[in-house]
């Protein structure tokens, strides 16, 4: 072996080792096999959802899905020219699921920093904050975070999500209701054992127009800004798939035709 051949097999060597070069060393999305890769050889996508955040997610008893979300992901599937399977999470473990036991998330996931730490967000879809829901009879009682933050006012809240750090953030004086069931949370209200939840603007809007005694407070001027996003993991090759999914439903009508039933 000539000194130039020796010194080029040692150079890749040293490449090697460092993970410099190699396809296998390279980030996902870089060079390696995308998830979309992935997704397509296996014929199908798994999409995480909590299944308690109506109009986005629901599985009722039955185990029957629905929801803005549950549809699009039909879509998204169609489009992909896959199958959806769809995998139950919860708020707590949402992102710890995407890329484990799911290839994204999708119903209602609100745009975090915490959340980006572990994966790749979509563009947005939807822009939100969190407001009150209370029974119309206490409407005016509950406009300001000064007027919540009172002794004796009850608070509930759905834990592991960012209602739960919404709550716990700015509620020092109020009692919060910790209440493990989203699904029945708004019945919480009224029964009369909690007196408001702090929740997304849009859920608050959904919740008013199927029960007639809650009213949303100020729902187009929330406490605070959030956005609606799918959860993807980190794989730049995927998410640029899927923002280009996203941005054709959000612009061909499919979006508008989806959501209409449930926002109206």
């Amino acid at each position: 072996m000539t000194i130039k051949a020796k010194a080029l097999t040692f150079g890749v060597a040293v490449l090697t080792v460092l993970g410099i070069g190699t396809a296998s060393a390279a980030p996902e999305g870089y060079g390696a096999q995308s998830r979309l890769d992935v997704v397509q050889a296996r014929g199908e996508i798994r999409m995480c959802s909590t299944g308690d955040y109506r109009p986005f997610t629901y599985r009722d008893p039955a185990g029957a899905w629905s929801g803005i979300d549950i549809d699009l992901a039909g879509d998204l599937a169609r489009r992909l020219g896959v199958r959806l399977r769809l995998v139950q999470t919860t708020w707590k473990a949402i992102a710890d699921d995407v890329g484990r036991n799911c290839d994204l998330a999708m119903g209602g996931v609100s745009v975090t920093l915490d959340r980006a730490k572990k994966g790749f967000y979509t563009d947005p879809y939807l822009r939100d904050g969190k407001t009150p829901i209370t029974l119309c009879e206490n409407e005016k009682r509950f406009q300001t975070l000064e007027q919540i933050d009172q002794p004796g006012v009850r608070a509930i809240v759905n834990p592991g999500g960012t209602n739960e750090q919404f709550a716990d953030a700015n509620l020092k004086r109020a009692t919060i209701v910790r209440h493990p069931d989203n699904n029945t949370i708004f019945a919480e209200i009224m029964a009369g054992r909690a007196d408001l939840m702090i929740t997304d603007a849009t859920e608050t809007r959904w919740q008013a127009k199927r029960n007639p005694r809650l009213c949303a407070v100020h729902p187009d001027e929330p406490f605070t800004f959030s956005e609606k996003a799918y959860l993807l993991p980190r794989d730049i090759v995927f998410k640029e798939w899927a923002d280009q999914w996203l941005h054709l439903v959000l612009n061909d009508g499919t979006y508008a035709r989806i959501a209409k039933p449930w926002l109206g």
